[in-house]
């Protein structure tokens, strides 16, 4: 799962480990071919100086200085360095996951295209809780675009086809039963239980997690997120038996991640050894 040649775990719970480290050092210390799954939410580079709605209240949007935009050019140079980091990990048959805004999606696909990924689809995440807009000058933003893809186009990728058609997504006012699940997706953002021990300013809830993970994994693979802030990606990988590497370089969404993660071993759900 791991090389000799990483650092030591931040937190490590059976199938889990969370490194507190950035990304490209970490993704290059870990074994080629040894992930099934990626699933990246980097950096939307929103924190400009502009302003959001939060609680029905105009707010500032400064997540960090990591989320900071260098410049077209640089913010390109970064998605493309991760990109391709994590090709050298992805197994030949293994896709990846982009979670983002039109600030950053974009580059992030154009990076795929340019080292060697097989786009799959483009998926639209509707938001159907999602805040207003305060100017008053734009449409509500009120989803995210999702892209997957695979290692080459001549991959044999992973995909549970009945599952996405016959399991259970009632969270989904969009899915009909028994009916082929489309490339627009309704899911609420996380819920209020899903911030019991508080929140990261990109936290994607679990029911989305949950649909990727199940459609595109088998039982014992391992899943990667060199973003995974709260951890939700681990949750889900977890609680559905697959083996998890989470990477992020903020200690206090790792802490937030632990305390998801023990709180998850105690209620008795999931992988538990």
């Amino acid at each position: 799962m791991t090389d000799n040649n990483l650092i030591p775990p931040f937190f490590s719970s059976n199938d889990c480990i969370l490194y507190h480290a950035d990304c490209l050092d970490l993704l290059s210390r870990l074994e080629e071919h040894s992930v099934d799954l990626i699933f990246a939410d980097p950096p939307y580079n929103l924190s400009n100086g502009g302003f959001t709605c939060k609680s029905g209240r105009r707010a500032p949007v400064h997540k960090g200085t990591w989320d900071e935009s260098r410049g077209i050019e640089s913010d390109f140079q970064f998605h493309t360095a991760w990109i391709t980091a994590c090709r050298r990990v992805l197994n030949e048959n293994g896709t990846i996951w982009i979670s983002g805004t039109y600030h950053s999606v974009y580059a992030s696909g154009y990076a795929l295209q340019c080292t060697g990924y097989h786009i799959l689809n483009d998926i639209c995440w509707f938001k159907p809780n999602a805040p207003p807009n305060l100017s008053g000058r734009y449409f509500t933003a009120s989803h995210e675009t999702l892209i997957w893809a695979r290692k080459s186009r001549d991959a044999r990728h992973t995909f549970n086809y009945d599952i996405t058609k016959n399991g259970e997504w009632s969270e989904d006012a969009f899915k009909r039963p028994e009916r082929q699940m489309r490339s627009v997706w309704s899911i609420p953002s996380p819920k209020r239980a899903e911030k019991r021990y508080g929140s990261h300013p990109t936290q994607k809830p679990r029911a989305l997690l949950k649909r990727i993970i199940l459609s595109c994994t088998r039982e014992g693979d391992t899943v990667l997120d060199p973003f995974c802030g709260s951890g939700t990606t681990g949750l889900v990988a977890y609680e559905f038996h697959r083996r998890f590497i989470g990477i992020d370089s903020e200690k206090k969404y790792l802490d937030l991640a632990r305390k998801r993660f023990l709180n998850l071993v105690d209620s008795g759900e999931g992988n538990i050894r």
